[in-house]
């Protein structure tokens, strides 16, 4: 049976009935270093590294620049169903950024930073920690002061939502693909359940672990499963339209929880999960903690479109949001496939999501 869902690798799989051809051969992977990087929290981190991809070519004005922040554990080709013939991203005509998180195993995290920040000792870095990162590199590294787009998908999303607050004007418009501005507190009560899961297993050892705890991992990745997709798409079995004739239903839990995200370190799931749980614009400096206030802040035009059955990001907190952002396109996208919809999961969604956002980028030339 194929593995279809290590979650790292989760847009080139399950987009690969939609896919034409790869969106690159090879795509360069590269380190930006920032010395004595100071957490939101106050930890000094003396060597911090963000990992970036790039697509395409950076044209003489700098002006063509489009940035896409990672997701849960993704690596710098989770946006691949955006890019290439056929799809929304012309590298041709754009130069794009895909920049991965704190915390997933290449950038600065749990398993790769030594002491006195190393596993459990690691520093939670906030979403905005992220941002200001990506900012460094951007404006230090890639001297580019001004983005064409930015577009982020779940966690990706956030980010987005952050770069609207924090950098107002630092992109002419910006998509969030499943993700809110906040975490509320039902998704506080998801991963609080999924880190309780991981940390269950006895060879945790409070993050000092010497050997992977398997077990904990395999309860966190079935926990997470529950949540991925709708009730309906379990309903109708529509991971038939990804396995073989003959897969069982038990078959494809398994898969699940033995095969998510393959090779992931536990403290690194976690240290993600905390990013994702503590995130909220309404905290940025300035707003006071009122995230209605740093919503009604965003200048510029967003097409915001969350999942109608995402489990993750409820597209109830996205209407909600979207009542205060002024210019916002609310679109939500009409999938069964739950979260996964907001990166096209399966041919309908990635013809809605590529549409839809070719459309609305191409109404900012």
């Amino acid at each position: 049976m194929r593995h279809f869902l290590p979650l790292l690798f989760l847009l080139a799989s399950l987009t690969a009935a939609a896919q034409t051809k790869p969106a690159a051969s090879s795509v360069p992977h590269h380190f930006f270093t920032l010395t004595n990087f100071k957490t939101e929290g106050g930890a000094v981190l003396p060597k911090a590294l963000v990992g970036y991809g790039t697509y395409g070519h950076l044209n003489a004005k700098r002006d063509n620049a489009v940035l896409l922040p990672s997701h849960y554990m993704a690596g710098h080709r989770g946006y691949e169903w955006l890019i290439g013939p056929g799809k929304c991203l012309d590298t041709t005509k754009l130069f794009l950024v895909t920049t991965e998180l704190f915390g997933n195993g290449k950038s600065s995290s749990p398993s790769n930073t030594p002491e006195p920040f190393h596993g459990p000792r690691f520093p939670v870095m906030t979403i905005r920690d992220n941002v200001q990162a990506v900012h460094e590199l951007l404006t230090k590294e890639l001297k580019i002061t001004h983005l064409r787009a930015l577009i982020g998908f779940s966690m990706g999303a956030q980010q987005a939502f952050q770069w609207a607050v924090s950098y107002p004007t630092f992109a002419d418009r910006i998509v969030a693909t499943s993700g809110t501005a906040k975490n509320y507190p039902h998704g506080v009560v998801r991963l609080e359940g999924q880190i309780a899961a991981l940390t269950a297993d006895e060879a945790f050892k409070n993050g000092d672990y010497t050997a992977p705890p398997t077990k904990g991992i395999e309860a966190f990745a079935t926990v997470w499963t529950g949540w991925l997709f709708s009730q309906e798409w379990w309903r109708k079995e529509l991971w038939r339209n990804e396995e073989k004739p003959g897969v069982t239903f038990e078959q494809v839990l398994n898969n699940y929880r033995t095969h998510f995200i393959p090779g992931a370190d536990a403290n690194d799931l976690i240290a993600q999960m905390r990013t994702w749980e503590y995130h909220n614009v309404g905290t940025t400096p300035g707003m006071g903690g009122d995230v209605e206030k740093a919503l009604r802040s965003i200048k510029v035009p967003i097409l915001y479109m969350p999942s109608e059955t995402d489990l993750y990001f409820p597209v109830g907190d996205a209407r909600y949001e979207a009542a205060f952002i002024p210019g916002v396109t609310l679109l939500p996208i009409p999938s069964l496939w739950g979260h996964t919809a907001g990166a096209a999961s399966n041919p309908a969604d990635s013809k809605f999501l590529n549409e839809n956002i070719g459309k609305f980028l191409a109404a900012g030339k």
